[in-house]
């Protein structure tokens, strides 16, 4: 699967995950993963699968600084609801990062390891897209993204309408497909670390 060659460049997140320590699936249980796990997983690259990929990323050090983050020990409570806009996609990718699932999760083993009931929806908090809390420390923070200062190019609209056309021609679709990722590559090359663009409060 040839994905653009840019998300390579993407910051990685490295994490540590008992469960995969526990059964044997990697030593110490270090798992690193990359924007393109999130585009796997999505299917696509968008703004949103790209924000959410950040926000955690964002999230996660704010809360554990130089630690390694541990995964399926975070609880994350969205504002929206499962069905309300991209509310879903934005979880998914949080569920792969962090581990944290709703009542479709992982049970655990023997009381331990438990992942379901661990993200929660339509919390009421308007102010952030989600909360991210250490179940160990309490510790929490609200994170949301504003793509504002990201706008995508004045020919993209045009483009989608063109390429969506049953007649489109490959260059057309191509040429789209280009526009569209150049906002992504923006977002996650040239922003990663922007406070602006990836929000995040200390609660």
């Amino acid at each position: 699967m040839a994905l653009a060659e840019f998300f390579s460049q993407v910051p990685r997140i490295q994490l540590r995950d008992p469960l995969s320590e526990f059964l044997g699936a990697a030593d110490g249980g270090l798992m690193e993963y990359g924007y393109a796990d999130a585009v796997r997983l999505a299917g696509h690259s968008c703004p949103t699968v790209a924000g959410s990929y950040l926000m955690v990323r964002a999230a996660l050090r704010a809360l554990y600084g130089e630690e390694v983050p541990e995964r399926g020990a975070i609880e994350i409570s969205m504002s929206g609801a499962e069905g309300e806009g991209t509310t879903g996609v934005i979880a998914q990718v949080f569920t792969l990062l962090t581990g944290a699932a709703a009542q479709n999760g992982f049970h655990g083993i023997g009381g331990r390891f438990v992942r379901n009931g661990l993200l929660h929806y339509g919390s009421g908090n308007q102010s952030c897209i989600a909360s991210f809390k250490r179940m160990d420390t309490g510790a929490k923070v609200d994170v949301s993204m504003d793509l504002s200062s990201i706008p995508p190019a004045p020919n993209m609209r045009l483009l989608m309408g063109q390429a969506m056309a049953p007649d489109a021609t490959a260059e057309i679709r191509k040429a789209f497909g280009q526009v569209w990722q150049d906002r992504v590559r923006r977002l996650l090359l040239e922003h990663a670390d922007d406070p602006q663009v990836i929000r995040v409060v200390r609660r």
